[in-house]
C-alpha cells in the first residue's frame, strides 16, 4: 500500500489521503488494485480476473476521470465505455 500510495503523490503529483479512489491495472492486464484512504486508514482492494483483462480507459497525464458506474462496471470486468455490447444476462437453469 505504501508503494501505490507513494506513486499517487510521486508519480500523479496528487494526495492519496484526501479520500480519492486510485486503479492501477497490473501489465498482464487480468489484476485490478483499488488504493484509498476512508478518513480512518489506507485501504487496498484487489481483484484478478480468471479470464480476459479488465477493460483499462485511456489516460491524459496518467489520471482518468470515471463515474461510480463506470468504475463498478470495470471492476466486474465489464468494458464501462458500453456497456450494452458487453453485458450478457445469464440464463436461468
Amino acid at each position: 500500500m505504501r508503494g501505490l500510495a507513494l506513486q499517487v503523490q510521486e508519480g500523479l503529483g496528487r494526495d492519496p489521503f484526501a479520500g480519492d479512489v486510485y486503479l492501477f491495472r497490473g501489465r498482464s492486464g487480468s489484476l485490478l488494485k483499488a488504493l484509498w484512504h476512508d478518513g480512518v486508514g489506507l485501504s487496498l482492494y484487489a481483484k484478478r480476473l480468471d479470464r480476459g483483462k479488465f477493460i483499462w480507459p485511456q489516460t491524459v497525464d496518467g489520471v482518468v476521470a470515471l463515474s461510480p458506474g463506470q468504475m463498478g462496471y470495470l471492476l466486474e470486468g465489464i468494458d464501462w465505455r458500453n456497456p450494452q455490447q458487453s453485458w450478457r444476462p445469464q440464463a436461468a437453469g
